[in-house]
């Protein structure tokens, strides 16, 4: 990590970070659109708690091997595999202590380890069918980590060959990347929202990735296990005119869009972007304000010169709500311009309903300005789908 900026204004209740990674390898190679999934570190007193209330040795070295698959290993890797690890390096890289809730099963297998007899009977209820409500509202509403709930029974002792079967794996997350290779050679870029909220019983809950990367300092120069991945959003060639809709953290992949047009715009024609954006205010939120300004004016990317568009939603600056399908209606007729000539449409963000509010506006636009039915909207927008040209990346 070399950068870690914060995007939204201190005290306006959310924390959205720029982040920026160099490269540690000699050649990075990615595609606008893709995303990096990022391996985070757990917090170091939560994995020795976890130690110490199992009662495991953290130096103890151990041996994992793939079962069943030993045959179809390269050689260059049966070797690897069979190389002892420190146990407190295992639980730290591969099991998720105190983020992740525990499934079922490992509270019928908690039942038999039990020695405190109420234990056993909370376990065994928590485990039938006549418990599964119950145990929805103490462990998935509530998030409760696997800490959490061994401490809740203390007189559970679970063998470290269960633990390993049972806690939950430590899972990368996944970022839409927000930059361009083009533009940063030998860099990737996240834009990520800072997760946390509070349970039914008043427990504050921090995303695990996200308050990990907010919590580094750049200048500690930390190594991050990252892995590039493709998406559903696919590159689009240079010419090709676009749609982007992408309110809040969606603004992600089309920050990366707009940087890779900037450079191709410097030897080669480009096709022409409109891009919606969304937030809450203008002074709060506006990620990214003057990068999108600056290529909206005189021949940037986004201006009007180029056919294009930047276009903005602050949804609580005025006493009625204004969304990004708001401001689309605002431009029908220039949308349909755009439809009509080919263009390819990207929507990214929240899957909530925006990506189903969105659809039904493009729907009304078509309707509106092709002087169609609705019906004939819909088979419209349904073959520029097949056509591979209306793409959705949503997240919850």
């Amino acid at each position: 990590m070399i950068t870690n900026q914060r995007l939204t204004k201190s005290g306006c209740g959310k924390d959205v970070r720029h982040f920026e990674f160099e490269a540690l390898s000699s050649v990075i190679e990615y595609q606008v659109g893709d995303v990096l999934e990022v391996l985070p570190s757990q917090n170091a007193a939560a994995v020795d708690a976890f130690i110490k209330r199992c009662d495991l040795n953290p130096d103890l070295f151990i041996t994992v091997q793939p079962r069943g698959i030993e045959n179809i290993l390269p050689d260059s890797l049966k070797n690897v595999s069979r190389l002892p690890i420190r146990l407190k390096k295992f639980v730290e890289l591969t099991m998720d202590v105190a983020s992740a809730s525990p499934r079922h099963y490992f509270f019928e297998v908690m039942s038999f380890f039990a020695t405190a007899q109420h234990e056993k009977e909370r376990l065994q209820y928590f485990a039938s069918p006549e418990g599964r409500d119950d145990l929805y509202q103490y462990n998935q509403k509530e998030r409760r980590t696997v800490l959490e709930v061994l401490e809740d029974f203390p007189s559970v002792q679970l063998p470290f060959e269960w633990l390993v079967q049972l806690v939950p794996p430590l899972k990368t997350r996944a970022f839409s990347i927000s930059s361009s290779l083009s533009a940063h050679p030998g860099q990737v870029h996240l834009t990520v929202s800072v997760v946390s909220w509070v349970t039914p019983f008043k427990r504050k809950r921090m995303g695990l990735c996200s308050t990990w990367l907010a919590g580094l300092d750049p200048q500690e120069r930390v190594c991050i296990p990252v892995w590039f991945h493709k998406s559903s959003l696919p590159s689009p060639p240079p010419s090709l005119p676009l749609i982007l809709i992408g309110p809040g953290t969606g603004c992600a992949p089309f920050r990366a869009f707009v940087e890779e047009r900037a450079v191709q715009n410097q030897s080669s024609s480009i096709g022409p972007v409109m891009f919606f954006f969304g937030c809450r205010n203008e002074e709060n939120d506006f990620l990214y304000r003057d990068f999108w300004l600056s290529h909206a004016q005189g021949c940037g990317v986004l201006s009007e010169d180029k056919g294009g568009g930047f276009y903005v939603a602050f949804s609580r600056d005025q006493p009625h709500k204004v969304y990004v399908q708001h401001k689309m209606q605002e431009e029908s007729q220039r949308l349909w311009n755009l439809l009509s000539t080919g263009a390819a449409v990207y929507v990214a963000g929240s899957s909530t309903k925006m990506p189903a509010d969105v659809l039904s506006c493009l729907e009304d636009i078509i309707a509106k300005e092709g002087g169609v039915t609705r019906e004939t909207a819909v088979r419209w927008l349904g073959a520029l789908e097949r056509a591979g040209n209306y793409h959705v990346e949503a997240w919850s």
